[in-house]
């Protein structure tokens, strides 16, 4: 993983190259202040005003390199609206003027992001220094590249290289870190126990078998609150097999829990005065002469019978189980991360979060931080009317609800296995970012995790 803890620091005067941030309604008059030369040589670059324009230069007679950005709002800069400089720049060190750096510290940082772990000649390129006056924020910037990088990283891995196991390894690194404990359930323990995670990967038990991973840390007089991510770590789709090209990306059937371990990172590194539980299910979505089939019948933790409609529907299932773990131990409040449902794709496409909660205060909350972090999610309801949809002749409920509103009845699914009296949020995301963008690479993407991670610090502020 990228050192980003270099990459931004106080500026105490030291030598830096010159960067321009210009608002967007002032780069006429910006420009007309420019020699003519400089203005030639931003206009070969079609440094024109726009949004994220951007160009290097030199005044006539001056070998000091200099560069210049456009921006919507130079006195709020949003997290990405540095990554297109940042991206562009060379090796050095620089200082922004006329702007502070805020948000768009997250930005800076990611555009040194890069996964070569399969490379046999890693693409390299030297560090961009930026320098702020905002010390105080650049740990906390810091932290959040790291949770961002984490995500992308696990996501990126291919399934051979990354299963249950090395799902495990991964929390018991950040444990190790914390000081935090773990208890991991598999084999006679986790089908006596997690029935639906068990039937979920038996199908992969000889070489990839399914597990149960907790982590706990924090004071037990502090709140209680139940992290859950959806560790899907490949999905052929079982034995209602996916197409060749609804499996290709199969390897991000994991996204959830990569966003749930990298919050709980975040949650530990800032000392957030909460009992954190987090809880990873972690399976092969396989097929084998053991594999769970349509039309069987499994009996939850929680004593609930499913009938199983789709054997890829399977991510549900785990969930069901972690959850019920979740609301056993009393958690206050519950937020699970998925890539459930190519629905919300279709609904919001791939850059937008699908938000679900059974309390509308919390979602009116998280709405807000979303906003507030430039990490966007949109709300679905919980449309009661559909939960009929679930419905089984012979079985407590159907773990699909068929083709339509697939991911609001997949959240009906899961609302059966929380009481009304625990607040909890669903986040249906992409976990995948197919179009590069500065700083967002195509691959592995963090989406949803800044919106709920600055929702608890709010909540559950350090004192």
């Amino acid at each position: 993983m990228t050192d980003y803890n270099n990459l931004i620091q106080p500026d105490t005067g030291q030598s830096a190259t010159t960067l321009y941030i210009v608002r967007k309604g002032e780069f006429s008059d910006w420009l007309s202040a420019q020699p003519q030369t400089v203005r030639m040589l931003l206009a070969v670059q079609k440094c024109e005003g726009g949004i994220n324009d951007f160009a290097s230069y030199q005044f006539p007679g001056d070998e000091t390199q200099r560069s210049v950005l456009v921006v919507d709002d130079r006195d709020a800069l949003g997290p990405w609206a540095l990554a297109k400089a940042a991206d562009a720049l060379a090796e050095g060190v620089y200082r922004l003027d006329g702007a502070e750096a805020g948000d768009a510290m997250l930005g800076w940082l990611l555009a040194h992001y890069r996964f070569d772990a399969f490379r046999s000649e890693p693409k390299v390129k030297g560090p961009r220094v930026l320098l702020v006056n905002e010390p105080g924020r650049i740990s906390a910037a810091v932290a959040m590249a790291e949770a961002t990088a984490l995500v992308r990283d696990l996501v990126n891995r291919p399934a051979g290289d990354l299963g249950p196991e090395q799902l495990e390894q991964e929390v018991l690194r950040i444990a190790k870190a914390h000081k935090a404990t773990t208890h991991i359930t598999k084999g006679h323990a986790l089908e006596a126990g997690y029935p639906l995670i068990h039937a979920v990967g038996k199908a992969a038990s000889r070489d990839h078998a399914p597990r149960m991973i907790e982590l706990e840390w924090g004071d037990e007089r502090h709140p209680r609150i139940a992290i859950i991510g959806k560790g899907v770590c490949f999905d052929s789709g079982g034995l209602d097999i996916k197409p060749a090209s609804g499996m290709r990306l199969m390897k991000k059937d994991m996204g959830g829990a990569a966003h749930a371990i990298a919050l709980a990172d975040l949650i530990m590194k800032a000392h957030l005065p909460v009992r954190l539980h987090l809880l990873v299910p972690a399976v092969e979505n396989a097929i084998s002469g053991g594999a769970l089939r349509p039309g069987d019948i499994v009996k939850s933790r929680v004593g609930l019978h499913v009938e199983i409609d789709n054997t890829d529907a399977e991510g549900r299932l785990i969930l069901a189980d972690a959850m019920t773990k979740a609301v056993e131990d009393k958690a206050e409040l519950m937020v699970d991360f998925a890539t459930l449902t190519g629905a919300a794709r279709t609904a919001l496409g791939p850059e937008l979060p699908a938000l679900f909660a059974n309390v509308d205060d919390l979602a009116c909350a998280i709405l807000d931080a979303a906003d507030a972090s430039g990490d966007p999610v949109w709300r679905l309801p919980l449309w009661k009317p559909y939960a009929d949809m679930l419905d089984s002749d012979i079985a407590d409920t159907m773990n699909s609800g068929g083709a339509f509103a697939g991911a609001i009845t997949a959240a009906l699914f899961l609302q059966k296995f929380v009481p009304d009296s625990t607040p909890w949020a669903h986040l249906d995301t992409y976990a995948w970012r197919g179009t590069a963008k500065p700083a967002r690479p195509k691959g592995g993407e963090a989406l949803g995790l800044r919106a709920v991670y600055r929702y608890l610090t709010e909540r559950y502020p350090v004192r």
